[in-house]
């Protein structure tokens, strides 16, 4: 399968369910549609003293087609 293959047929979940099963606030999530959001960095700091868990910083540009 391709990577556009994969991910079309992925079963996507509500960013809403996903950072309740990490105990991350609703209140500290910026949605960006229903399966994308920010984390507040509040929140960041506020769980940066905790030793059993990593942060994954994911980043991505995607251009319009003007080349923006």
């Amino acid at each position: 399968m391709s990577d556009i293959e994969i991910a079309r047929a992925a079963n996507k979940k509500p960013i809403q369910e996903i950072g309740a099963k990490l105990d991350i606030p609703s209140e500290h999530l910026l949605p960006f549609g229903h399966d994308k959001a920010k984390v507040s960095a509040d929140f960041i700091k506020s769980v940066s003293g905790n030793k059993n868990g990593h942060l994954v910083l994911v980043t991505a540009i995607n251009p319009t087609p003007a080349g923006e």
